[in-house]
């Protein structure tokens, strides 16, 4: 009996006809039943099973001790038979439960590949969100993508989602890459780079050789990013670029065209200097970028030495060229500078006088522009030549440039015994400057050919900041000889 009630039947009870207790081991199978079907991954909560266990036990001595005292009207065939019956019914539990768990191993594993397939489909997400973003935006997102793609693409292989981590990977290195298929090289770098290093991220087994693919595309941008940025002084320069190239991909193709490029950078701002229409100034300051550019690629360096000293050509060249541009255009502040700059970063070269030319010349437009209408003549007009004596009858040293059909400037020196005069005496009929012995004056004699000069007089005032300054017109023609005073007075 106490057999028969362990197959959870309540067999035991029907024998003995004790139908409360048998329907009781019904209801309690039928709990069990509903509690445990369908198998899912979670199973029979732990209380159920023990509850229903203890049950068992317990129908199982109850039937043994009415079994021991119970008298039945069965034959002794019966009686033989009662026990293996019993034993062969704990087959029905038993065989239930192998397959409960057979059932229930199977839902645990369907739960995770599901869970598995969740964790892919967020990962997909979290790309798919950024898809047409910025790499900068994307990239904390695609990171987490990553570790999620990695992790089950090598500790769960084999699982659905495992098998289908390869062509997640194959649309993540298209969505990175996006930027390099549209040609927009310098926003491909950074993803670039991104995809360059992912076998430091995730196993280089599940890579395979797609980190391959990714060095020529990133070569190429890197140069075309370093070409765009050719004379350019802004942050980021190409030899930035350049040298990035040049250390990463030595063999690359993109690694042979810099050194062609620079050179072609170099004439073209060379030819732009004496081009119609053209900005010499800016093309002289793209190529002192490109002069810097040939000189920072230090694993080119030596190939790019030749264009470097190119360049420097160009930019002697440029320099002299915008300063006469700016003359042209009327800023005459500017050509000064400029001019200026060049006679003392080239000192002997053979048109160093003449850009002193353009300075003085300049400088003397700037206070008066009608002498700033034309560029000053390069070379000295021959001809007659006519004397100019200038004297200056005032207690301060003066300098004087001039410009005309000649340039030149020279300094006096301060009248020891001269004074600065009053304005009303300046207005009196008969008045005259270096009106003393000749001999008194500092002066100056000029030897010029004929034509209108215009004379700047620069004369220090009482501050150290002030400089009095006034442009005279004087008109030398052929046949005479020409004095002029210079002297000082008050506003009074």
């Amino acid at each position: 009996m106490a057999v028969l009630n362990l197959s959870c039947l309540g067999l035991g009870y029907l024998l003995l006809r004790h139908w409360a207790s048998a329907a009781l081991c019904w209801a309690a199978t039928a709990g069990l039943l509903v509690a445990a079907l369908p198998a899912d991954a979670d199973g029979v909560p732990q209380g159920v099973l023990l509850g229903y266990g203890a049950f068992l036990l317990l129908a199982a001595a109850d039937g043994a001790r009415r079994g021991l005292r119970a008298r039945l009207s069965f034959g002794t065939a019966v009686r033989r038979l009662a026990l293996p019956l019993a034993v062969v019914l704990l087959a029905v539990p038993a065989g239930g439960a192998v397959a409960y768990a057979s059932a229930h191993a199977d839902a645990r594993e369907e739960a995770r590949q599901q869970a598995l397939l969740a964790r892919l489909a967020a990962a997909d997400e979290l790309v798919a969100a950024h898809k047409g973003e910025a790499y900068a935006t994307a990239q904390a997102d695609y990171l987490k993508a990553l570790e999620e793609y990695g992790a089950i693409g090598t500790k769960d292989a084999g699982s659905r989602a495992g098998k289908l981590v390869p062509a997640r990977l194959d649309a993540y290195y298209e969505q990175v890459s996006a930027p390099y298929g549209k040609k927009s090289y310098c926003e491909a770098l950074d993803p670039l780079k991104h995809l360059h290093t992912l076998p430091t991220l995730v196993d280089e087994g599940l890579l395979g050789d797609r980190p391959a693919g990714v060095a020529e595309p990133l070569a190429h941008s890197t140069y075309e990013c370093g070409a765009a940025a050719l004379g350019r002084s802004a942050e980021p320069k190409a030899d930035g670029y350049f040298s990035e190239l040049a250390a990463d991909f030595p063999q690359s193709p993109y690694t042979a065209k810099v050194v062609p490029a620079v050179r072609d950078a170099v004439r073209a701002r060379v030819g732009a200097l004496t081009a119609a229409g053209e900005d010499r100034c800016t093309a002289t300051e793209e190529l002192r970028t490109l002069r810097s550019t040939a000189g920072s690629v230090e694993p080119l360096k030596q190939e790019l030495e030749p264009v470097r000293s190119e360049a420097d050509q160009g930019v002697r060249k440029g320099v002299f060229a915008c300063g006469t541009q700016q003359f042209g255009k009327k800023q005459f502040a500017k050509a000064a500078e400029t001019m200026d700059a060049y006679a003392k970063d080239y000192p002997d070269d053979a048109r160093t006088p003449y850009a002193r030319s353009v300075s003085i010349a300049a400088r003397v437009a700037e206070e008066e522009p009608e002498a700033g209408k034309r560029l000053p003549p390069e070379d000295a007009p021959g001809g007659a030549r006519m004397t100019l004596v200038i004297s200056n009858d005032a207690p301060s040293p003066v300098d004087v440039l001039y410009t005309g059909p000649l340039t030149g400037k020279f300094t006096l020196k301060a009248c020891g015994g001269c004074r600065k005069y009053d304005r009303v005496d300046t207005l009196r009929r008969g008045f005259k400057a270096c009106a003393g012995a000749s001999s008194k004056y500092p002066k100056v004699t000029l030897d010029l050919p004929a034509g209108t000069y215009h004379m700047l007089q620069q004369r220090l005032g009482t501050s150290a900041l002030s400089t009095d300054q006034k442009v005279i017109r004087t008109k030398i023609e052929p046949g005479y000889t020409y004095t002029t005073c210079l002297y000082t007075s008050s506003l009074l």
